[in-house]
C-alpha cells in the first residue's frame, strides 16, 4: 500500500497573504452588508469574528431590528446555505434533526427506513427566538453546535462544515418561554445585545425599506473558503501575557478564587468557565486577523470580554437587589484589571 507524506503546514508568507485577503474580504463584506444594514457595526463585527473564530452566536434585543435580516444577508454573501427555524412550543426534536421515513420499492415491494435530514443541515442556522422551545428541542440543536453531527434512528450523520448558529431571543416577553439554562448558554461563544438604531439610522433605514428598490448583492466569499480561514485562526499567534490576561478576567468572575475583588465575591454566583477563556483568545485570534494584524493583543481580549463573559457570570439575590447586571460586573472587573 503506497503511504503518503502528510500535508506540509502552510508557510508563514503563506499566512501572510491570507490575513491580507481576509482583511480585504471583511472591507467586502462590510460593504455588502451595508447595502441592506444601517448601522450595527459592532454586533456585525461581532457576527463576523464569531464565525471565523467557529463561534454560535446569541443575539438579544427586541423585534424589528433586523437580526434575522443580518444573518440571511451574511449567509448570502458568504454563499453559505441557510436554514431559518422559528422556534414554538410545540416544535419536537425531530422536526430540527430529520426524520426516517417509511419508503416501499414499487419494483420489489420491499419497505425501508430513509433518513430525511431537517433544517440543521446547512451551514448557517437561524435560531428565531431559541427560548420558546422546550428543552428537549433545545437540546437537539445543541449536541448538533456542539459535536457538528445529528443522531437520529440509531444512526450519526455529520454536519457539513462550516457550521454555524445564530440564535435569537426577544427579551420583551418571557411568560411561556423556556430559558436557557446556564450549561447551554455557555454553548454560544457571544452573547450580543442588539440595541436600538440612532435617530439618523432610523430615518436611512424608512428611507431605504420603504422603496421599491432592492440592492442585488455581491457574494466574497466561499464555504471552502471559509473553513480554510478558519484553519488560520487558529494558527494567529497569541504571546503568553495575552493569553494570562484572558484567563485572569475569566478566574477573576469566580467568587471563590483567590484574589477575586471584594464586588465580585458580593454579588457573582457563579462565574465563567475554562470555555469562556478559550473563546476570549480565539475571538482576540479572528479580530486580529480581520483587522489585518498578524497576532492577537491584551486589546482584543478586553474588546471581547462583555460578548464572551455576561452570559456566564450569574449574579446572585443581592445584585438583583441592587438593580446590578453581569454587565455591569463585568465593566467593574474591566476597569480594576488592567494590562
Amino acid at each position: 500500500m503506497t503511504t503518503h507524506p502528510p500535508p506540509l503546514p502552510p508557510s508563514p508568507e503563506a499566512d501572510l497573504a491570507a490575513v491580507k485577503e481576509l482583511a480585504d474580504a471583511r472591507r467586502l463584506l462590510l460593504g455588502e452588508i451595508e447595502k441592506r444594514i444601517v448601522g450595527q457595526r459592532e454586533v456585525v463585527d461581532h457576527l463576523l469574528t464569531a464565525l471565523f473564530a467557529r463561534g454560535h452566536c446569541l443575539f438579544v434585543g427586541v423585534p424589528g431590528l433586523a437580526k434575522t435580516l443580518l444573518i440571511s444577508t451574511v449567509a448570502e454573501v458568504l454563499n453559505l446555505s441557510f436554514n431559518r427555524i422559528q422556534f414554538t412550543p410545540d416544535l419536537m426534536p425531530s422536526d430540527i434533526t430529520g426524520t426516517d421515513v417509511l419508503e416501499e420499492d414499487h419494483t420489489t415491494g420491499k419497505r425501508a427506513f430513509r433518513f430525511v435530514q431537517g433544517p440543521i443541515f446547512a451551514n448557517l442556522i437561524l435560531a428565531d427566538e431559541i427560548n420558546r422551545t422546550p428543552p428537549k428541542t433545545q437540546a437537539a440543536l445543541l449536541q448538533a453546535m456542539q459535536e457538528y453531527r445529528v443522531s437520529a434512528g440509531g444512526e450519526t450523520y455529520p454536519l457539513e462544515l462550516p457550521f454555524l448558529v445564530f440564535a435569537t431571543q426577544n427579551p420583551i416577553e418571557q411568560e411561556g418561554t423556556y430559558p436557557l439554562p446556564e450549561a447551554q448558554l455557555d454553548r454560544f461563544m457571544f452573547y450580543v445585545h442588539v440595541n436600538y438604531p440612532s435617530a439618523e439610522e432610523e430615518v436611512e433605514i424608512v428611507r431605504s425599506t420603504t422603496t421599491a428598490v432592492r440592492r442585488a448583492l455581491t457574494r466574497v466569499l466561499s464555504p471552502h473558503k471559509i473553513r480554510e480561514l478558519q484553519e488560520l485562526v487558529l494558527r494567529v499567534p497569541a504571546a503568553d501575557h495575552v493569553i494570562r490576561h484572558a484567563v485572569e478576567l475569566v478566574r477573576l468572575t469566580r467568587p471563590k478564587e483567590p484574589g477575586a475583588p471584594d464586588f465580585v465575591k458580593a454579588l457573582v454566583e457563579w462565574g465563567a468557565g475554562p470555555r469562556a477563556s478559550q473563546n476570549l483568545v480565539l475571538g482576540a485570534k479572528a479580530r486580529a486577523i480581520l483587522d489585518g494584524r498578524l497576532a492577537a493583543s491584551v486589546e482584543d481580549v478586553r474588546a471581547l470580554a462583555k460578548p464572551v463573559l455576561v452570559h456566564r457570570v450569574i449574579t446572585n439575590f443581592r445584585a438583583e437587589s441592587e438593580n446590578v447586571r453581569s454587565e455591569d460586573v463585568v465593566d467593574r472587573l474591566l476597569e480594576k484589571i488592567r494590562p
